[in-house]
């Protein structure tokens, strides 16, 4: 098995070339290593030392002593019977525990999309979501952020990846832009930005630098264009009023290589009624994008039920007239509780018992 992330050693996985570089620098090793670290880790994905094999043994032995490589395999596959699979992996708390975060990976066609993880666990507390049930128990590194696409059996099939699992993903803008640059870098994975979309709540700082330093797809969570009601759902609203995250946007370059699109979670009796969406599609009349209305999944504890299909098409259709290009995704995983931090409650659980 992989280096593990109980191991206090600083890994490998998640550093730049230039940090790679600096490394073997640092060990006496000559400056090309680092090159050909970032090789062995992005391009031919090693998970052993052993495997880097133009390194000479005294050079694996010497980042072997120092360094893991920071691979770690999934310890749960759950299959769908729609071939949705759900990947849990370890990851160590701020407190030094053990904990899990959750990749979906979603076939539709000739795509494969995974959701992946920053957080362990989150802060945000939507009213909607299970990972916010857990509370925020970390900040993933960029190491476990890349290691969830690097572990899962469909990585040389991927087509796109999408910040939108476990977490808040500008809650931990440092370590997910890294991630970007490595998924995007010549030397990393080489990613086109065009495959990659990151999904939030809204988080100033975090938003302001994603917008410029990245070329990735952007997906607002809105589901509800009042303000008051969303604050009900999410706490977010009274930090960051929606009304501000869309000024950023406004001001943001978007254009035919770079899209926004707002997901909207269609709840019964709370946000789905014909007010709704006249109001949804005035605040959003000036922005170009596309609206997705997604199906809730029951949460335990919860009180929100989904809508019935005829009022999800009700809704889509006055999307439509009003000019907005909407679709309804389609529920994926329902048989292995896809939705976001249930697998991992679970295993909590389990380990707690």
């Amino acid at each position: 098995m992989a280096e593990t992330t109980l191991q206090r050693k600083p890994a490998l996985l998640g550093k730049t070339k230039e940090e790679l570089t600096n490394i073997a620098l640092e060990l006496g090793l000559p400056k090309f290593t680092g090159n050909q670290l970032a090789q062995w880790l992005y391009v031919h994905r090693a998970e052993t030392f052993d495997r880097m094999t133009n390194l000479s043994k005294k050079a694996r032995s010497l980042l072997a002593e120092y360094y893991t490589v920071g691979r770690e395999k999934p310890v749960t596959i759950q299959t769908s019977a729609d071939g949705t699979r759900k990947y849990l992996f370890p990851a160590i708390d701020v407190r030094g525990e053990q904990g899990w975060v959750e990749a979906v990976m979603i076939p539709e066609g000739d795509r494969a999309t995974l959701c992946i993880s920053s957080q362990i666990g989150c802060k945000m507390n939507c009213l909607f979501c299970m990972t916010g049930k857990q509370g925020w128990r970390g900040n993933l590194t960029a190491g476990e952020i890349i290691n969830q696409v690097l572990s899962v059996e469909e990585a040389d099939k991927l087509t796109n990846i999408v910040f939108m699992g476990m977490g808040e993903p500008l809650d931990n803008v440092e370590q997910v832009l890294r991630s970007i640059e490595i998924l995007t870098s010549e030397w990393g994975l080489a990613w086109s930005p065009k495959r990659i979309t990151l999904s939030t709540i809204g988080v100033r700082a975090g938003l302001i630098r994603f917008l410029n330093e990245t070329r990735c797809h952007l997906a607002v969570s809105l589901h509800n264009p009042f303000a008051q009601e969303r604050a009900q759902i999410m706490p977010v609203e009274n930090s960051m009023p929606l009304k501000e995250t869309l000024s950023l946007i406004r001001s943001a370059d978007f254009s035919s290589q770079r899209r926004v699109s707002f997901e909207y979670i269609v709840f019964e009796g709370i946000n789905d009624s014909l007010r709704h969406a006249e109001e949804l599609t005035r605040l959003l009349r000036d922005i170009p994008c596309r609206i997705n209305l997604i199906r809730f999944h029951k949460i335990p504890d919860v009180e929100l039920k989904p809508v019935n299909d005829s009022k999800m098409e009700a809704f889509r259709a006055h999307l439509e007239k009003s000019g907005f290009t909407a679709t309804i995704r389609a529920s994926r995983g329902e048989d292995i509780s896809a939705a976001c931090g249930m697998l991992s409650t679970r295993e909590k659980l389990k380990q707690q018992q």
